[in-house]
């Protein structure tokens, strides 16, 4: 019986300390569980950005105003950076770029293309809710990329987390850049049709 004690006690134990990294007989060095879910979340991420790049022309061609027309055009061209900057992670890292499906950023998208099918062509109102799905996005994306910035940090990749940074504050003053679209005409005009 004491022996399935000490069995367990060492069980329970084992789940609570952090997997480090251990070397296996060939000198590799396998990465730790925490490592592999941040590259996985990577993965994630990296799908997100290659399917709202295709996204972002859509939403152009739907908005009304020009001047949302053109943030659109911007932030398509950043995103692309966003996708060459997550290329450079993974490089960093050691990994292959690869997309694992983003179910946040699926639906997000989907609701984009539901306010384009549920407004009338032409309207503030269609660019107000454009505003909204594209918010939720910046959103979505400034919530990755601050806590995988911490994950890098956690993990002593300083690199990593400075790259990751970069496209944090860039998509922060994506969505401000939305906000003042949004405040400084086009919520007034929609209120008003």
């Amino acid at each position: 019986m004491a022996t399935t004690t000490k069995a367990a006690t060492a069980k329970a134990a084992s789940k609570t300390e952090p997997k480090k990294t251990t070397s296996n007989n060939k000198g590799k060095i396998e990465p730790s569980e925490f490592h592999e879910f941040f590259v996985d979340e990577l993965k994630d991420i990296y799908w997100a950005e290659k399917h709202l790049v295709k996204a972002l022309p859509k939403m152009k061609k739907a908005a009304t105003s020009p001047e949302l027309a053109a943030a659109f055009d911007k932030h398509a061209q950043e995103t692309q950076t966003h996708i060459d900057t997550l290329e450079q992670v993974f490089d960093l890292l050691g990994e292959k770029a690869s997309a694992k499906k983003c179910d946040a950023m699926a639906g997000l998208l989907e609701e984009a293309n539901g306010i384009i099918e549920d407004t009338d062509t032409g309207t503030m109102i269609r660019d107000a809710g454009l505003i909204l799905a594209a918010q939720k996005v910046e959103h979505y994306e400034i919530a990755t990329y601050g806590t995988l910035k911490v994950f890098a940090q956690n993990i002593d990749r300083a690199d990593v987390a400075d790259l990751l940074d970069q496209t944090l504050e860039n998509e922060k003053a994506t969505d401000v850049a939305l906000t003042e679209i949004a405040v400084s005409t086009i919520n007034a005009e929609a209120a008003a049709e």
